[in-house]
């Protein structure tokens, strides 16, 4: 075997740590600038004088754009996969951040959540395919350091708005214009290899891919694959709408409740959204051990009785609670990308991209209907009520076993 046969060899079933770090970091840049949107809504209420309803517009505005969008893009780049249009990808959430630094008015903000919106439904897709062919055997791992990326990016919205917004108000998401550069020049040092992989394994994976097909519909019928994926979008909505009042309105409910400061109220989401970071890595390695399906209902199962005891507790129990609460729940989050990309073999930009992207979308209507429901019943009420969410969990155990589970 020659050099470069066994290179090529390498690269198929290899795990190539590298590219997934690199993607990883593109990934946080990526979540990081769609974070800075939430960092804001605190000074933007203030600012333009918003109401809980319109911060919900701004929240579904972005992440509806993202949702939308992402399938779309998945579906076409399975077909046609383009690496160039990572690095454009960012180019428009720089775009989308320059524009938020100085929106005189809340439909300007709505316009600059756009490009970011549009900026990440472009990557995630792509993303995931980087991450695909640089996984080799241990996906649910590879697809976890990819997400634990995302999901550090998120949770860096509270930090910045205690050290970057309540400072420099509005016009310090200028500096997020940096994250989208530093991403664009990552990428260039990615997309060679990228376009590489597409030029040297493209087909073999993709030959691959329909074979898997071919043996996964004989142990699964259309009707199940249909049953699983319409399951993992109710859980998908359950863990999205919690997720979405937890980093949306939160903020404001321990102002109300516990009387702290705009800086004070960021640290429980902090921790939060930091546990799901941790969560988010062990789950994926947990999965590979235990199976898709058994990590997805433990993750779903052990966050509901947290999610319930949350609006109840006194101060001091909601920073070890929403800590434990955050790691349990983000842990089934990358699991679901990967089975729903087992369960749709051959298509992997459109399973990450539907899922994911429901994730935003979700998440987007989520914030909405929970600002309209804090100003119809409010604040107090509407995070009780939403507590229950996370019970929509019960409904993983009617999955269909993946490879692992069934061994």
């Amino acid at each position: 075997m020659t050099t470069a046969s066994v290179r090529s060899a390498a690269v198929q079933t290899g795990t190539i740590y590298a590219i997934l770090f690199a993607i990883s970091s593109v990934h946080l840049m990526n979540d990081t600038m769609q974070a800075v949107v939430a960092a804001l809504f605190p000074i933007l209420q203030k600012s333009l004088t918003l109401s809980y309803g319109q911060i919900g517009w701004i929240a579904f505005t972005l992440n509806m754009t993202s949702s939308i969008m992402q399938p779309l893009v998945g579906y076409f780049s399975d077909k046609r996969p383009a690496p160039w249009m990572l690095p454009v990808g960012m180019g428009l959430s720089l775009i989308g951040m320059a524009g938020l630094a100085f929106a005189p008015g809340f439909w300007f903000v709505l316009l600059a959540v756009v490009f970011v919106g549009l900026g990440s439904a472009i990557f995630h897709p792509e993303g995931s395919r980087v991450v695909y062919f640089a996984a080799g055997g241990r996906r649910g791992l590879a697809q976890s350091i990819y997400q634990v990326g995302g999901n550090a990016g998120s949770s860096l919205a509270p930090l910045m708005t205690i050290f970057l917004f309540v400072p420099l108000g509005q016009s310090g998401a200028i500096w997020g214009t940096l994250l989208a550069a530093s991403a664009i020049l990552i990428l260039l040092r990615v997309v060679p290899w990228y376009r590489e992989q597409l030029e040297q394994h493209g087909k073999p994976v993709k030959r691959a891919a329909n074979k898997a097909s071919a043996t996964s519909e004989n142990k699964l019928s259309r009707s199940t694959v249909t049953m699983a994926l319409t399951i993992l979008v109710l859980l998908v909505f359950g863990r999205s709408w919690y997720m979405s009042g937890i980093s949306t309105f939160y903020q404001f409910f321990a102002e109300n409740k516990y009387g702290l400061s705009v800086r004070e109220a960021q640290v429980p989401i902090f921790l939060f959204m930091a546990a799901g970071v941790l969560g988010t890595f062990f789950g994926g390695v947990m999965a590979d051990r235990i199976g898709r399906k058994r990590m997805i209902a433990l993750s779903m199962g052990c966050a509901t009785p947290f999610a319930l005891i949350l609006p109840h507790l006194p101060l001091m129990w909601i920073y070890p609670v929403t800590f434990i609460l955050g790691f349990v729940l983000l842990s089934g989050y990358s699991v679901s990308v990967v089975y729903a990309q087992e369960l749709l073999p051959g298509k992997v930009g459109m399973a990450s991209g539907l899922i994911t992207g429901l994730a935003f979308g979700m998440g987007a209507l989520g914030a909405v209907v929970l600002g309209k429901l804090a100003e119809a019943w409010g604040l107090d009420q509407m995070m009780t009520s939403s507590s229950f969410l996370p019970i929509i969990g019960i409904l993983s155990f009617l999955l269909p076993p993946d490879r692992r589970d069934a061994a």
